[in-house]
């Protein structure tokens, strides 16, 4: 096999260890960000008496993935800042569930996990 090849290789081997995340657990997840923790519980009361979650996150994220209902798509461990990761990957937090406010560096963020596999 050639230099070229073996390079392309690891690098193909490197996309996929960090797009599958650390030992192969992943998550997927959509969120809503907003300025104030008191907008979150605002939202999430909404989201629990029956609202949709990806149309709040249209409405009112000030994240660009409010476009796509707040969909962040899959990722894996230590891909997204450390208070959301820890939130996603807790296993005390159950899929499907509203998660938060969780505050980070970007705002107050409500976190609907989709999907994990650990």
């Amino acid at each position: 096999m050639n230099f070229k090849k073996t390079i392309l290789l690891v690098v193909i081997a490197v996309a996929l260890f960090f797009s599958i995340g650390v030992e192969g657990k992943s998550a997927a997840a959509s969120h809503i960000l907003v300025k104030s923790e008191q907008q979150a519980l605002d939202l999430k009361k909404k989201i629990n008496d029956g609202a949709e979650f990806s149309e709040m996150a249209r409405q009112h994220s000030s994240c660009p993935s409010k476009a796509k209902g707040g969909s962040l798509g899959t990722f894996g461990p230590g891909q997204m800042v450390r208070e959301f990761n820890d939130a996603v990957f807790n296993p005390s937090n159950k899929v499907g569930e509203v998660i938060g406010p969780v505050k980070t560096q970007f705002g107050y963020h409500l976190i609907l996990v989709t999907d994990r596999k650990d």
